[in-house]
């Protein structure tokens, strides 16, 4: 690596570091903010939540990557900018491009440790932080057990298999009931491809019925509409949801395999599982983005271009939350839904580094 090539990485990175350390702390300050009256009202332990709070620092680091890679390009060449560096270099022949090359290298093997970093520490230390905020400050039953998407749960006698819970329309699709008498001997088995709440009663749908009788054998019935009342509501199962930072990739893709195999829409998983890979690559886009806006203002100086950053990975967000929920209902196809923002925002960099050389 040329003596030049090496100043600019070791700087910009002194930049990114310091960037994510603040960003870090502030996520973390207003997250803590956010819920120590959580805690104290649930009465967990000092020791709970510190650990609580240490296992969402991996998620915090990672979720704040890409805005402290694009605030540390643009403060690091409007500053090349404001000493006249970038000047000096196109005296000596150098252009914007061979300038920004290191950069962009750098801004590459964040986006590839981003992504080794999700995929290892961010499950594990998510869960453990999930598990923490579950049983002391929820207080969820400790009969509730989430595994490889399905939720199992054991009520007073009745055992619960569900294989996908959804909170938002208080609905579970793929639902096997299983009722047992005083000596646990199974009385009664009800299957159903879904259980709709209504009217505070389980609505089932399509599904069938086997009941012991007197002999000991199982009687058979097949139902369209049978509804069930239940002391479980939709809140005692909206506690065992599972959060996607909690999965890596592979183990969407199998679940998203999984429910397909079964005959129910797995599009949810889909996107989620490309953007598992998309999110790492909005370090580098907004890094290409980040140097033509800190060089092309041409007044204010590096607040004004902070500010442009800022501007510019708010945009982001938009596209890329926007994209996303029309891939979760289904408008665009999983892989378009993910990858929608980084195309239209790496066009726009390249665009714009282009005209910057002009």
């Amino acid at each position: 690596m040329k003596v030049l090539s090496r100043y600019l990485v070791k700087e910009f990175l002194k930049l990114f570091l310091l960037c994510e350390s603040v960003f870090v702390f502030i996520y973390l300050m207003i997250d803590v903010l956010q819920k120590v009256d959580n805690f104290i009202g649930a009465k967990a332990s000092e020791e709970a939540m510190f650990l609580y709070f240490l296992y969402k620092i991996p998620f915090i680091m990672n979720n704040m990557i890409p805005p402290a890679s694009l605030i540390a390009a643009v403060i690091f060449f409007s500053t090349m900018k404001a000493r006249n560096e970038i000047t000096a270099m196109r005296v000596c022949g150098l252009t914007i491009s061979s300038a920004s090359r290191p950069i962009l290298g750098i801004a590459f093997f964040i986006a590839l440790f981003s992504f080794v970093f999700a995929e290892t520490v961010v499950p594990l230390a998510s869960t453990k932080g999930q598990g923490i905020w579950k049983m002391d400050v929820l207080k969820q039953d400790p009969g509730l057990y989430y595994g490889k998407g399905e939720i199992w749960y054991r009520g007073q006698d009745t055992i619960y298999w569900v294989r996908q819970f959804d909170g938002a329309r208080k609905m579970m699709e793929g639902v096997s009931l299983y009722f047992f008498d005083d000596s646990f001997r199974l009385r009664k088995r009800i299957d159903a491809r879904r259980a709709v709440w209504e009217n505070n009663s389980w609505k089932l749908e399509n599904g069938m019925i086997q009941e012991a009788t007197e002999n000991g054998e199982y009687k058979l019935k097949r139902f369209d509409v049978h509804y069930v009342d239940l002391p479980e509501r939709p809140e005692t199962f909206m506690k065992g949801t599972i959060k996607p930072e909690e999965m890596n990739y592979w183990q969407l893709r199998r679940y998203a395999a999984t429910v397909k195999d079964e005959g129910y829409d797995n599009s949810r998983y889909l996107v989620d599982m490309n953007i598992k890979i998309a999110y790492p690559l909005i370090s580098l886009i907004l890094v290409l983005i980040g140097i033509p806006v800190a060089l092309q203002l041409r007044t204010g100086g590096t607040p004004l271009a902070v500010s442009g950053g800022m501007a510019v990975c708010f945009m982001y967000i938009l596209v890329f939350g926007f994209s996303r929920s029309l891939g979760l209902s289904g408008v665009f196809p999983p892989i378009l839904s993910a990858w929608l923002a980084n195309l239209v925002f790496a066009f726009i960099g390249i665009y714009m580094m282009m005209y910057v050389e002009k």
